[in-house]
């Protein structure tokens, strides 16, 4: 097979190796062709490579404790700093040389950047017995060997635009550099393309958030849309990933202008055997111990024989804003809307929304001459956000024509609330309600939990119930909901924002049984959870919501499928804040942080 060596210099002439020709080692041998000597920081001294790595490290640190006192001492005296002696200008030129040993050895070629410049480009040839190839495809921005002719290399057809070459196995980095930036697998003309609408994304020519409706081809899109946001901003999105996502499913939908997607880790938490159920729970998180920790939860609550959830109201909220001229006429409207005998009038206008919408109620409130009305209904097996709005904005029109004075400020009016804490979520609940208990033994609290009943009741009353009315927190009487909240709701496609309405829980404890097992319980009430519409429908989510059984709508009992989700969302919180509190209390939270979320592993070295 020829292979054809790049060089930027002519006047080399570059070799062609036949097949059966033994190639030349890559490091350490005079080059043929160039006459360049390839030298490693390690050749510093003629010893062992841990013996000179030891001196210069020795002699960095003493030096620079050596000339830090010096320096420390002319402060004290008020003495310039200028001012050396022999020993300190000796101790400098030692941190010098030690610091460029090091930093030639650690560094990424630092020493052999400067020594062999002038062969950056030139690859050397290992024949395929001795190791294994590597064939390196070149940047698709960069034209075919311009010395081909002179070469004797066979230029390959336009549309691979590719140069053949077998690296050898000792510069690994290079190869794996290469690999991590193949060729793009489109034709030259379509690169020229590409290229040009990037420089028109660039110079303001074309809108960004355009790009799919006039390519029509989402995935190109979102690699056009990256490429053009780097050259805009100088900055390097190379960690962020484009291959392998299915752009076409977030259309619309889910996410607008993608330049790619992030990579977080699902962990498994089970089985959480739940009203005689076993549920594998998926949690996408990046948080060390959580998983590890709701695990052990799970086995405690397994080996006690299993938590118990009911479920106690289904219904989600939407609250528009309307104002009148004056307060007497929002009280009208206000007593309009709470009439019983109007109520279906107005329930059959707010279910033509949807075959799934059942409006339950409307609460009023009233500031002045404002009227806010809280709508409830229940929604399916949707989280219900879109319906709900839908079916109010029905409602308005009714009684825009009954009220046309009704000045309608807003659909919505905070009076829902929706993504914030409010009381009113906490008192009246949002989404699905939901109590989760277990009775845990004696037996496992001791040898699981490694705790004593006696001493995880005192600690709950005194952090998740003292703690918190001293902190004024509102529906926040638990150790960590949160945590398993966002983390089960990243995993299975539920919206994140809604974490902070749907952790709102108070955990409470009690000793029973003679004080020997310990009564624990989760009571949330504003769950907001669906199980179609939204992420549920991304593949990694809907596979997440498949292990538990929810994926989808459920055909047969509409709307059993999220009330599902939102029990096992419970149960998963009752084994989180029965582990930590556990560990609170046997004092081992920091020690297991330190060793498990802690890490000094150094990843990016295998993110690729």
């Amino acid at each position: 097979m020829d292979v054809c060596r790049r060089s930027e210099k002519p006047v080399y002439p570059s070799r062609v190796f036949a097949a059966d020709e033994k190639p030349l080692k890559p490091h350490k041998q005079h080059q043929e062709d160039d006459n360049t000597l390839l030298l490693d920081a390690s050749d510093a001294l003629p010893l062992p490579l841990y013996l000179t790595n030891g001196l210069f490290f020795t002699m960095f640190f003493s030096v620079m404790y050596f000339l830090l006192s010096r320096w420390r001492e002319k402060i004290r005296n008020s003495t310039p700093l200028h001012v050396v002696t022999l020993s300190e200008l000796v101790a400098i030129v030692s941190l010098i040389a030690s610091m460029i040993y090091l930093l030639g050895f650690f560094g990424i070629g630092f020493v052999q950047t400067f020594v062999s410049r002038g062969n950056n480009d030139s690859w050397d040839v290992e024949d395929e017995n001795d190791h294994e190839q590597f064939i390196l495809e070149e940047d698709s921005r960069r034209g075919p060997c311009a010395t081909a002719t002179t070469l004797g290399c066979t230029v390959p057809p336009p549309p691979t635009r590719q140069v053949a070459v077998v690296a050898p196995p000792q510069p690994a980095k290079v190869a794996m550099s290469m690999a991590e930036k193949p060729a793009p697998l489109v034709t030259p003309a379509a690169s020229e393309e590409d290229e040009e609408i990037i420089k028109s994304v660039v110079e303001g020519k074309m809108p960004a958030y355009s790009l799919e409706s006039k390519l029509g081809d989402c995935k190109r899109a979102a690699s056009i849309r990256k490429e053009s946001l780097q050259r805009i901003t100088g900055k390097s999105l190379e960690g962020l990933p484009l291959e392998g996502f299915n752009y076409e499913s977030i259309l619309g939908q889910c996410c607008e202008m993608p330049i790619g997607y992030v990579q977080i880790p699902v962990g498994i938490a089970g089985p959480l055997l739940l009203n005689g159920t076993e549920y594998s729970v998926p949690m996408a998180t990046t948080e060390g111990c959580l998983v590890a920790s709701t695990n052990r939860g799970c086995k405690a609550i397994y080996a006690s024989g299993g938590a118990t959830a009911i479920l106690l109201r289904d219904g989600m909220t939407r609250a528009p804003c309307v104002r009148f001229g004056t307060a007497k006429r929002a009280a009208e409207l206000k007593f309009h809307v709470e009439d019983p005998t109007k109520f279906e009038t107005l329930a059959n206008v707010f279910d033509q929304s949807s075959r799934f919408a059942k409006l339950q109620r409307i609460q009023c409130a009233i500031a002045g001459k404002n009227l806010y009305m809280r709508f409830v209904c229940s929604t399916g097996d949707a989280m219900g956000m879109n319906m709900v709005s839908k079916g109010v904005q029905n409602v308005l029109d009714y009684l825009q024509n009954e009220y046309p004075d009704m000045d309608v400020i807003g659909i919505s009016g905070n009076f829902c609330s929706d993504k914030k804490p409010a009381a009113v979520n906490w008192i009246e609940g949002r989404g699905k309600s939901v109590v989760c208990e277990a009775i845990i033994t004696e037996e496992v609290v001791k040898k699981v939990l490694k705790t004593e009943v006696a001493a995880l009741v005192e600690l709950n009353m005194l952090k998740n119930l003292t703690g918190s009315a001293m902190a004024g927190a509102l529906g926040g009487f638990n150790a960590h909901a949160s945590n398993i909240v966002s983390a089960v709701y990243i995993a299975t496609g539920q919206d994140p924002a809604q974490n902070i309405e749907s952790s709102h829980c108070i955990t409470m404890m009690e000793a029973v049984n003679d004080g020997k097992d310990l009564h624990i319980s989760v009571t949330m009430p504003s769950i907001e959870v669906g199980t179609v519409g939204g992420g549920t429908q991304l593949a990694s989510q809907s596979a997440c919501l498949n292990l538990l059984g929810v994926k989808g709508a459920n055909r047969e009992a509409p709307g059993s499928n999220a009330r599902l989700l939102a029990t096992i969302v419970a149960g998963s919180v009752l084994a989180g804040e029965l582990s930590l509190m556990s560990a609170i209390s046997a004092g081992q939270l920091v020690k297991s942080h330190m060793k498990y979320n802690r890490s000094t592993k150094d990843v990016t070295k295998t993110s690729s």
